[in-house]
C-alpha cells in the first residue's frame, strides 16, 4: 500500500524534474491585461524582450483588455499550467475586482501563482493651480473653507484614486464631490481646464504639467518617496499617516495555478531579472512607476497584506457588490 501511495508523488516529481529540464523549448505568451498603446501595455514590452533574452525563446504579447482587466486574468487563469502562458496585469482585476462583484470568473488565491511584482506606481496628490495650496494641510484646509464646493476625478468607481480620494473627504469632512473618467490624459486635462480641482494621478501623466507650472503636486501614496518627485512628501511625511494613503497602484507578473515548482522557479528568476535590466527600470521610471522584482512569496504577501485596506475602503465608499 505504501509503494502505491508513494508511486503518483514519485511520477509527479519526475514531470516536474522533466518539465524543468526542458522549459522553455517553444515561444512564451505574456498575456497583458490592456489594449495595445496603454501604459500597462508600454511597459510590458521591454519586459518581454528582457524575457526573451533570459528564457531563450520568442516572448509573444498578447493584449486582451476587457472588463478592467478580468478578460486576461480569466484567459490565464484557465490556461494549461505548463509557464508557456503567463499574465501581466495592474492591480484592480485581482484585488478590487473580487469585492466589487458578486462573481468574479476566477478565484484570485485558487487559480494564479504569483511569479514578480512588476512595479509599484505611487498616485500623486495634484492640484490646479487656482488651489490656493502647496502643502497637504493648506489644501484640506481651503478644502474645509469650500466645504461641499471641491471636486476631484479619478479613474473610475474603485480606482486606487478613487478609494483615496474618497476616504480623504469623507474622513477629514471636506464633502466632495467625486467625477469618474475613463482615462488619465482627460483627468488631467480637466484638472488643468478647472473642471476639477484635484485627483490622484501618475507621475508619468502628470510630469509635463507639473513642469510647466499647470498642476502641483502635494504628496504621494505609498511608504517612499517617487524618485522622480524626490522633494514631494509622503502623505505620512504630509501629517496623514492614515493606512488607507500607504495603499498605491502596482503590476505583477502571475501564472496558472498548477505550474510546476521548477518551471516557476524559472520564470520568477527571469523576471525578477527582467524587471530590474537598465531597459526595464528606465520605461518603467518614465511612466512613474518604480521596478520592483520581489520573490513570488513577497507578492503574495504584499497582495494579501492589501486585501483588508482595500476592502474596508471600498465599503467605506459605499460601493454596493453588483
Amino acid at each position: 500500500m505504501r509503494l502505491k501511495t508513494l508511486l503518483p508523488f514519485a511520477a509527479l516529481i519526475g514531470l516536474q524534474i522533466c518539465a524543468a529540464q526542458t522549459y522553455p523549448d517553444r515561444p512564451v505568451t505574456l498575456v497583458v491585461s490592456s489594449t495595445a498603446g496603454g501604459g500597462l501595455d508600454a511597459v510590458s514590452r521591454p519586459l518581454a524582450d528582457e524575457l526573451k533574452k533570459r528564457l531563450g525563446q520568442p516572448i509573444i504579447v498578447d493584449n486582451k483588455g476587457g472588463a478592467g482587466g478580468m478578460v486576461a486574468a480569466q484567459s490565464v487563469a484557465k490556461a494549461r499550467p505548463d509557464g508557456y502562458t503567463i499574465l501581466v496585469t495592474h492591480g484592480p482585476p485581482l484585488v478590487s475586482a473580487p469585492l466589487m462583484y458578486k462573481s468574479v470568473p476566477y478565484d484570485v488565491r485558487k487559480d494564479f501563482a504569483f511569479v514578480t511584482m512588476f512595479g509599484v506606481g505611487p498616485l500623486v496628490l495634484a492640484v490646479n493651480q487656482a488651489v490656493p495650496a502647496k502643502t497637504v494641510k493648506e489644501f484640506v484646509d481651503w478644502s474645509r473653507a469650500n466645504k461641499g464646493k471641491v471636486n476631484y476625478g479619478s479613474l473610475g468607481i474603485g480606482s486606487v484614486g478613487h478609494l483615496a480620494s474618497s476616504f480623504m473627504s469623507r474622513s477629514l469632512e471636506l464633502d466632495m464631490a467625486h467625477a469618474p473618467y475613463k482615462g488619465e490624459a482627460q483627468l488631467v486635462q480637466d484638472m488643468i481646464g478647472g473642471q476639477v480641482s484635484w485627483g490622484f494621478a501618475t507621475m508619468g501623466t502628470l510630469a509635463p504639467h507639473l513642469a510647466s507650472g499647470r498642476v502641483h503636486a502635494l504628496a504621494v501614496l505609498g511608504d517612499r518617496r517617487l524618485s522622480g518627485l524626490p522633494n514631494v512628501p509622503t502623505m505620512t511625511e504630509a501629517g496623514y499617516a492614515d493606512p488607507e494613503y500607504k495603499v498605491t497602484s502596482w503590476m505583477g507578473v502571475l501564472a496558472p495555478a498548477g505550474t510546476p515548482a521548477p518551471v516557476l522557479e524559472q520564470l520568477e528568476k527571469a523576471a525578477r531579472e527582467a524587471v530590474r535590466s537598465p531597459a526595464v527600470t528606465a520605461r518603467l521610471q518614465s511612466y512613474g512607476w518604480e521596478p520592483v522584482g520581489n520573490s513570488s512569496a513577497e507578492f503574495r504577501r504584499g497582495f494579501e497584506d492589501s486585501i483588508p485596506v482595500i476592502a474596508r475602503l471600498v465599503r467605506e465608499a459605499g460601493i454596493v457588490p453588483e
